[in-house]
Parts: C-alpha cells; sequence; structure tokens
C-alpha cells in the first residue's frame, strides 16, 4: 500500500513541478521553432506514458495486493491485451520518431538563397569564415595549416584571397537573412550550438557538416560546446551578434581578408600600436583565455589574475619568479617546466617576439591587481600596464 501512494505521490509532484517550474524555454531567435513543437511533442507523448505506466503499477499493488485467502491466477498469454500494448507502443513511437525526423529534413536542406559562412572548432575556441566579394569560399586542408595560416585556407585556391577570416570567438549575423553554417574541427570531436537558435550540430574531424538558420531576434547568444573535448571543454565559448545588415556589414568591411592576413606584419595597412590589444587578441585567438582565467577562477592552467611577479612551484618542487624570461621560456617551451597541480597540455606555439611581448604585455595588465578590469576586458590603453 505504501509503495502505490508513493507512486501517485511522484506522479502529482512531476506533473506540479512542470507547470510550477521557473525553468523554460527561452524564446527561440531563429526559424527553428519546429524543433521546440517536437520537442513539446516528445515531451507530451513520454510524459503521458510516465503518468499512465506508474497509476497502472500503483493501481496493481493496491488491487493484487496480498490478502488472506485470495489465491493469483496464471495467464499464459493474451491476444487482446498483447495487440492494444504493440499497437499502442507502435502509435507512441511513430510519434516520437516522425516529428524529429521531418524537420531534421528541413534542417539540412539548405535554401538556394542561403548564404555560406564557415565555423572552426579546435581546444578550445571557435574561428570563423565568410566567402569575399565573389560569395565563395576558398578550399581548405589540413595539410596549409600554420601559425599564420589557423584555418588552412589554401592559399592557392583564387577564391581564397578575399575570404573574411575572423579569429576571435565572436561571430556577427544579419537579421532575417538565411545562411548555410559549414562546420570543421581541426582536432577531436567538437559540437557547435546556440541554445537560443535551437540550432547544433556535430563537428567531425576530416569532413563538413552544415545545417542552416534565419536569425529572426536581434541580440547576442553564446555559442557552446556541446560535445566533451577535453579538459578545456566548459570554457570553449563564444558568441554570436545577430544585427541589421548596415551594422553587419560595418563590421565584416572591417574584418581582414585572408590575403591581409598572410602580409608580413610591416606591410599591413594597420601596424600594431598597443601591444596590450594585440596580446588580448592573441590570447582570445590561440585559446590560451579557455585554460587561464583573468578573474581568478580554477582552470586548466594557472589563472593571469596575480600571476606576475609570483613565485610559482614547479612539478620537481622548484620555486620560479614569474617575470618576462620565464613568461617568454614558458609560453615557447610551455612543457620544459610545469607548474605544480597542472597537466602538461599545453600546445607548443610558434610566436614571433612581438607576439610574444604582447602577449606577457596583456599578461601584467590581467594579472596586476591595481590594473583597470575594463582595461583587461575591452583592451583601453594602460600604459603603464604593457611597460
Amino acid at each position: 500500500m505504501a509503495i502505490a501512494i508513493v507512486l501517485i505521490v511522484i506522479v502529482v509532484a512531476s506533473i506540479a513541478f512542470h507547470f510550477l517550474s521557473p525553468w523554460w524555454l527561452t524564446p527561440a531567435a531563429s526559424n527553428w521553432g519546429e524543433i521546440d513543437d517536437a520537442f513539446n511533442l516528445t515531451l507530451v507523448i513520454t510524459g503521458a506514458f510516465f503518468i499512465v505506466i506508474n497509476l497502472m503499477i500503483a493501481w496493481f499493488v493496491f488491487k493484487y495486493r496480498h490478502r488472506k485467502g485470495h489465491k493469483s491466477t496464471y495467464q499464459p498469454d493474451n491476444k487482446r491485451l498483447e495487440a492494444w500494448l504493440i499497437g499502442l507502443t507502435t502509435v507512441a513511437i511513430i510519434g516520437l520518431l516522425a516529428p524529429g525526423l521531418v524537420v531534421y529534413g528541413k534542417f539540412v536542406a539548405v535554401p538556394d538563397d542561403a548564404k555560406e559562412v564557415e565555423v572552426v572548432g579546435e581546444q578550445w575556441k571557435w574561428s570563423f569564415r565568410f566567402p569575399g566579394e565573389d560569395n565563395q569560399l576558398g578550399k581548405s586542408d589540413v595539410r596549409f595549416i600554420s601559425p599564420t595560416n589557423p584555418l588552412g585556407v589554401d592559399p592557392d585556391d583564387p577564391a581564397s584571397s578575399d575570404d573574411k577570416i575572423i579569429l576571435t570567438p565572436e561571430l556577427h549575423l544579419p537579421l532575417y537573412s538565411p545562411y548555410k553554417v559549414l562546420l570543421r574541427s581541426k582536432d577531436v570531436l567538437h559540437d557547435f550550438n546556440v541554445p537560443q537558435f535551437r540550432a547544433k550540430m556535430d563537428m567531425v574531424p576530416g569532413s563538413v557538416t552544415y545545417f542552416w538558420l534565419t536569425p529572426t531576434q536581434r541580440g547576442t547568444f553564446d555559442i557552446l560546446c556541446a560535445e566533451l573535448c577535453g579538459v578545456g571543454h566548459y570554457n570553449m565559448r563564444g558568441r554570436v551578434v545577430v544585427e541589421d545588415d548596415a551594422q553587419f556589414g560595418r563590421w565584416l568591411a572591417k574584418q581582414p581578408t585572408f590575403a591581409q592576413t598572410q602580409q608580413p606584419a610591416s606591410e599591413r595597412d594597420t601596424p600594431i600600436t598597443d601591444p596590450v590589444e594585440h596580446g588580448k587578441t592573441l590570447s582570445e585567438v590561440n585559446g590560451c583565455i579557455g585554460c587561464h582565467s583573468i578573474d581568478g577562477k580554477p582552470g586548466v592552467g594557472p589563472t593571469w589574475l596575480g600571476l606576475y611577479g609570483k613565485t610559482e612551484i614547479m612539478s620537481d618542487d622548484t620555486e620560479v619568479l614569474v617575470d618576462d624570461d620565464y613568461l617568454k621560456a614558458a609560453i615557447l617551451n610551455p612543457n620544459a617546466e610545469i607548474v605544480k597541480g597542472y597537466p602538461p597540455i599545453m600546445p607548443v606555439y610558434q610566436f614571433s617576439d612581438e607576439e610574444v611581448d604582447a602577449i606577457i604585455a596583456y599578461i601584467k595588465v590581467v594579472s596586476s591587481p591595481e590594473a583597470d578590469p575594463a582595461r583587461a576586458d575591452n583592451g583601453e590603453e594602460d600604459k603603464e600596464g604593457a611597460q
């Protein structure tokens, strides 16, 4: 009897929690409201089965409880009951699978007027690429990946030169414009997920996956990796900014073309004048902030807050002062000396002396407790911290 009461309480509490819960889906910010419909239908079907099955069990426990003088009977089969169970189960499974298959078919059926944007994932950061004036993305291949060509764009493909390269984890999209999202991974399995778009897709190394969407709501939305991709997975974040066509056009016009990124720094139209801002960009582009926090929170690597001038204990129990020389050695040869308590997982980067100095300048700014937090976050000039 107690079991029957407990089952009824569970059913009632579950229904009450569903309708009284403060946690509801945010409004869909893309054309994929149909995904919400499929989700709600799944919830109704599974919820109905949950309620019916548990109430039936409670009823059976009560009705067929042990009573003195009562004897159970054995029924080897019941054709009618089996037919009902098979029929109801078949209908329920069709109801669960069919809407999802229909929506998925639309999800990958790209409209003819859709433009393209490429998303590249790697541990633990996002990068993006838009076609240039020719409206055609250049080819890419892992053999072309280098420190100056992190997306592996084919330099011999004429369509590549005017491609817009975005190496910071911020993607802009115009409102009400359909886009085909091409997805590549440089290392392990990732999953590009923007919850408000109801859009997600696995990124498989060695292949290109895709889906399409039309942003329908202005705003800034988080990009998450929905596939466990390593120790820095939780910090693999970015954002999508949905804005008017004019704003999007101005933003895209400011982004460098692939041809411009291949020019030596001395030949670029906009020479680097602020090493701290350059260091901030480099730390974002190369995934440094995916492992090293700038607010003191624990991470895969030591936090940069309060790091400069600190004495660190190495894995062999020796003590090292964190100064310019130490930081330079740690950036260029990260596995030579490992801070105690942290794994030796930092990749080897091929930075120029100018880039190393810029990263160190940025570390100094975010490290100093007296540094202006807005300076560290926004890259506004802080000459004292850059010295």
